[in-house]
């Protein structure tokens, strides 16, 4: 059951993935978003990209080499056409710092907040936020994206692991559930975005 465990964990190390191409990834992450029905996402840093402005989805990718980005920013966001499939519904838990991250210019970071307001009025979409100071974990953190019951993968600074085994997914969802009982959704959750992007906007 050990070595079951093991051969069903993956790990993507970031710079093999930026040797093959941010296509690659991106082609990957749109075959998982068509596969599946249901998603959480816990974002404890940053927005993701299916949350993202072109404007945020530049500056994320600005690490990798200029030929790639281009091309992986117009994959980014064709990939978010999948918010619009009634079909699939989605969680997103957001902590405060990842809303309020500086990626880009704080009037562009307002654009960026207001997105998020406005995605949080769609059916198939539940958008909370943690503020700071909600004391919600007692360990380590980070982000993380579960699909369905059968695959979650969780992101670190130098690549992404995938898990296979049902005991992880289910480990982390149960982790998600904790975090969503500390978020803020609907008017709660839209008040926050709302001042936080006023505050942007001073």
């Amino acid at each position: 059951m050990a070595l079951a465990r093991i051969a069903q964990t993956e790990w993507q190390d970031g710079r093999s993935l930026r040797r093959k191409g941010l296509d690659k990834k991106q082609v990957q992450l749109a075959g998982l978003e068509a596969s599946s029905t249901t998603f959480r996402y816990f974002l404890l840093s940053m927005i993701t990209g299916l949350l993202a402005t072109p404007e945020y989805v530049r500056a994320s990718l600005v690490p990798a080499p200029p030929e790639q980005q281009v091309k992986a920013v117009a994959m980014k966001l064709d990939r978010q056409r999948v918010l619009f499939d009634r079909s699939k519904h989605f969680t997103f838990v957001l902590t405060e710092q990842a809303v309020r991250y500086p990626l880009i210019q704080p009037d562009a970071l307002a654009v960026q907040i207001d997105r998020l307001t406005s995605l949080s009025h769609q059916p198939n979409i539940r958008l909370g936020v943690i503020p700071a100071g909600v004391c919600y974990t007692s360990g380590a953190l980070n982000t993380f994206t579960v699909y369905d019951t059968t695959l979650a993968t969780a992101e670190l600074d130098l690549g992404a692991i995938v898990f296979r085994d049902s005991r992880d997914v289910h480990d982390l969802i149960l982790r998600f559930s904790t975090y969503e009982k500390h978020a803020l959704f609907g008017e709660q959750a839209r008040e926050k975005l709302v001042t936080w992007a006023a505050h942007c906007r001073q």
